[in-house]
């Protein structure tokens, strides 16, 4: 899909186009297991960049701090800068919700994009975020629509406390800003469901600000072009300092989708493409030998496991018992198969059934449904029971039909469970 179809980009305020990228001479490098405050910046020589002498300071209030020592002088962060930005003009990924170059892109979609992707991978969110957008095209039309709409047509993208911010905050740019996104990272920090990131990404990227979004692609680059030895999280202020040094005052929002796109295609986790990096010379994590070795990384203790039991109640018709979940908590306001809780152990079936199975009763199927949420693991035992089609739904409960499993809210655990259960339109 085009991108100005989708993105109706507004033009970039004007400014000099970046110099050449600098030669960059390595700076010397010290043992892995020196503090990153203690390495100084590569020499630069060469070209003058635009906007390297723009110091935190000169960028206004919202970024008057001073640069930390660990930061690269201006004059290299500027060369960085530089090189980026060139790399990028030459090899930025065409995503659909991103302007066409030179532009500045909409607000409503790159809030849209970034909410999407927190903890998804572009490839699944781009089929759902033109559906969104085909459905609801401005933020006003989000804003309108009812919350059950929205949770439909995020079904299967995860994460779903997502989507119930997604629609908050569209209603909360309707009311308190008249259906337009404030051209202000603080006040778009204000809006519910907008973090630190979100509100850094949509400065940039929709209104030109030198905010400076951190997320882990940036974190990877970052981390390694300065040989960050804190592990994570911890490391995490000191390299969004770094990260904010290096934002140029022109064009940050190409600076910032430059830096995730080479973190996704060039910087990756395991094997990066160093010999294709417009920043390998500076990287000092390239230099000392080993770059995939950062971000260093606290271990991870063992997720907690979980259990309980799902009743999948089936009429002669086809059609399944469901039930909405409560408005807080986990899977909030989502549909689902009526279950016990889900415990240490797995819990005895008891009184938690929903309704009676009468003459054949309930009976466990074989195997189990596995999922991984967040916080921990689960293991659903799946229990069955084959009803007739004048069984009535118990109260809090409804009879749903194959063919209306579309416009549920139904999350991949219960989508699962349908599965395996072999029911028809799962």
């Amino acid at each position: 899909m085009d991108d100005a179809t989708l993105s109706a980009p507004r033009p970039r305020k004007k400014t000099a186009a970046p110099a050449a990228p600098a030669k960059v001479k390595p700076a010397k490098v010290k043992p892995a297991n020196a503090k990153p405050e203690a390495v100084a910046g590569p020499k630069v020589t060469g070209a003058k960049v635009t906007g390297a002498k723009m110091t935190r300071a000169k960028r206004g209030p919202a970024h008057a701090e001073t640069a930390p020592e660990s930061a690269a002088p201006a004059s290299a962060a500027g060369a960085i800068a530089a090189a980026l930005l060139a790399w990028y003009d030459c090899h930025r990924r065409r995503l659909p919700w991103r302007a066409e170059g030179g532009r500045l892109g909409d607000p409503y979609h790159v809030f849209l994009s970034e909410i999407m992707l927190q903890q998804t991978t572009v490839k699944a969110v781009g089929p759902y975020f033109t559906a969104f957008l085909a459905r609801w095209p401005r933020v006003a039309d989000l804003s309108a629509a009812p919350l059950e709409e929205v949770l439909s047509a995020w079904a299967g993208l995860g994460y779903y406390a997502r989507a119930r911010n997604l629609h908050a905050c569209a209603k909360a740019v309707v009311e308190r800003h008249g259906g337009a996104f404030p051209a202000d990272e603080a006040a778009l920090l204000a809006l519910p469901g907008i973090g630190p990131y979100t509100a850094a990404a949509i400065a940039a990227i929709a209104f030109d600000l030198p905010a400076s979004p951190v997320d882990g692609n940036i974190e990877r680059v970052v981390s390694r072009l300065y040989a960050v030895d804190e592990p994570l999280p911890k490391s995490k202020p000191h390299i969004k300092a770094l990260a904010a040094a290096l934002t140029p005052h022109d064009r940050p929002g190409d600076f910032a989708q430059g830096m995730m796109d080479l973190g996704a295609t060039i910087c990756t986790p395991r094997s990066p493409a160093c010999v294709l990096c417009p920043l390998s010379a500076p990287c000092l994590g390239r230099a000392a030998g080993d770059p995939a070795r950062y971000p260093v990384k606290a271990a991870k203790g063992e997720k907690p496991a979980r259990a309980g039991i799902a009743f999948l109640a089936v009429r002669a018709d086809g059609a399944v018992l469901m039930r909405t979940r409560p408005e807080k908590g986990l899977l909030a306001q989502m549909s689902e198969v009526p279950s016990t809780p889900w415990s240490a152990g797995v819990p005895s079936p008891g009184d938690h059934a929903p309704l009676s199975a009468g003459t054949k009763g309930w009976r466990a199927l074989p195997g189990r449904v596995s999922h991984v949420f967040t916080h921990f693991a689960l293991e659903l035992e799946v229990w069955r029971a084959d009803l007739p089609a004048t069984t009535a739904a118990p109260a809090g409960h409804r009879w749903v039909l194959p063919r209306d499993f579309a416009r549920e809210a139904l999350p991949s655990v219960m989508r699962k469970v349908l599965a395996h259960g072999r029911v028809p339109g799962a």
